[in-house]
């Protein structure tokens, strides 16, 4: 992600086809090591390519992509006695009780004394 994200950096900076050496200045200027393998990688599939164009494109693809909002959960069946609440409630209760515990309330001073 540190390559893309040198390559992006060039690019903003005016820069419309950023070699290797270009990408690898700006990441050793906030001290960062550049892959070598996955720069090369980079370089090589963006060659002769609108940096938006390829952003564009990628943009579209995961407009495709569901992202799982349609699934249903399937869980243990709940106690026909109303027994499945319980345990919410319980949780309730130790959230009240740990919050007076980390309440400071003035830990034997006062800031304004």
């Amino acid at each position: 992600m540190k390559v893309i994200a040198a390559y992006l950096l060039a690019v903003l900076g005016g820069n419309t086809s950023p070699t290797a050496d270009d990408v690898k200045n700006i990441l050793e200027s906030v001290g960062a090591e550049a892959d070598e393998e996955k720069l090369e990688f980079l370089l090589t599939e963006l060659k002769d390519r609108d940096i938006t164009e390829v952003i564009a494109a990628g943009r579209e693809r995961l407009s495709s992509v569901t992202s799982g909002g349609g699934a249903i959960a399937i869980g243990a069946p709940a106690d026909a006695a109303g027994g499945g609440a319980a345990p919410a409630e319980e949780a309730k209760k130790e959230e009240k009780v740990e919050e007076k515990e980390e309440s400071d309330e003035d830990m034997g001073f006062s800031l304004f004394d």
